[in-house]
């Protein structure tokens, strides 16, 4: 019998421990099983293997970006997806697996140019921005297109451009027409235009709030505030000062405090089935991302960082160094 592999969290604050089982055999008729060539780690990662939060039942297998090849297809994913082919896509909690089901609806093809590693830095950071940014509950901008003809004379505020959601909120933003405005360290000023963002101000800057706040008024017209990471209270500040009154779209908790007087602030956060996702795949897995990817115009950001072990034992090892602290990249495990 062939074996399958799987990174267990047995309870929070101790290292994954790695197990035998077979390999899935009965697909559900929208899934598909893949050997998983790449896996991508996430700060939630790093968060769920030291931290209890109470939507997470242990013992469980985290990761949640994988990039690999098709083994088995279920009747309906069929349509998409044929064995043998490269794919790339997004789990929840499942990913640190030698193989990995996914539904069909949450993946798509690796354009023939790109590398495992370089597509598995996308499936979570793309998926929150895409709810921050085109979710109805959040900012409710409108979709990407991968030739945007003209802007929409609208601007909308990444804070926490660098990161790996923020890099890819940024593209996201500008292929849909708005004027991005973004924040970082100085360090990472270049890279964050890089991705197309059009003024930058360092978050660290003792007059950073009123500085950008004072940019998007004189900008005219913005559409909010997308947190990628970063203070929650900071960002508010910057809504509350704007004569705007800007919505907040954050990834990160709110806390008690954080929202100041007229200022709307909302934590991202999806919970439920694949039907959570269906407002988004237009931006992600089922439109714009394959098609944006396929024809050279959508930049791989954060760069993956592949760390020197391989398999899953590499897993372990890319953990603690993320818990160190990155900057601008992100962490990639190599199959072999």
């Amino acid at each position: 019998m062939s074996i399958n592999r799987s990174v267990w969290q047995d309870k929070p604050g101790v290292p994954g421990t790695i197990r035998e089982s077979p390999i899935p055999t009965k697909l559900e008729d929208s899934t598909v099983l893949i050997k998983v060539r790449a896996w991508a780690i996430n700060p939630a990662d790093a968060i769920l293997q030291d931290r209890s939060l109470p939507f997470v039942k242990y013992p469980v297998i985290l990761g949640q970006d994988v990039a690999g090849t098709v083994e088995a297809v279920g009747s309906i994913a069929s349509s998409k997806f044929k064995v043998g082919d490269r794919i790339f896509g997004f789990t929840v909690n499942n990913g640190f697996q030698d193989y990995v089901v996914l539904d069909h609806a949450l993946a798509a093809k690796i354009p023939a140019s790109m590398s495992f590693a370089e597509v598995s830095v996308f499936p979570l950071c793309i998926t929150s921005a895409s709810f921050g940014l085109f979710g109805g509950q959040y900012l409710g901008l409108s979709l990407p297109t991968v030739n945007p003809t003209t802007s929409n004379g609208k601007s909308v505020l990444i804070w926490g451009g660098s990161s790996a959601v923020g890099s890819n909120a940024i593209q996201l933003a500008k292929a849909a027409g708005y004027d991005v405005i973004a924040t970082c360290s100085a360090r990472n000023f270049a890279y964050v235009t890089g991705l197309g963002a059009s003024k930058v101000f360092d978050y660290g800057s003792p007059s950073a709030t009123d500085d950008i706040s004072a940019e998007l008024d004189d900008q005219g017209q913005c559409a909010g505030i997308f947190l990628a990471m970063g203070n929650v209270a900071d960002a508010c500040q910057v809504a509350h000062k704007s004569k705007q009154k800007l919505f907040v779209a954050s990834t990160n908790p709110v806390k008690p405090g954080d929202a100041l007087e007229g200022v709307e602030v909302k934590m991202v956060f999806g919970v439920g089935g694949v039907d959570v996702f269906t407002e988004i795949l237009p931006a992600t897995f089922g439109g714009f991302l394959p098609e944006a990817l396929e024809k050279g115009v959508y930049q791989v950001a954060p760069p993956p960082e592949v760390v020197a072990t391989r398999g899953l034992e590499g897993v372990q090892v890319a953990l603690d160094t993320l818990k160190k602290g990155v900057s601008a990249k992100k962490l990639v495990v190599v199959a072999e």
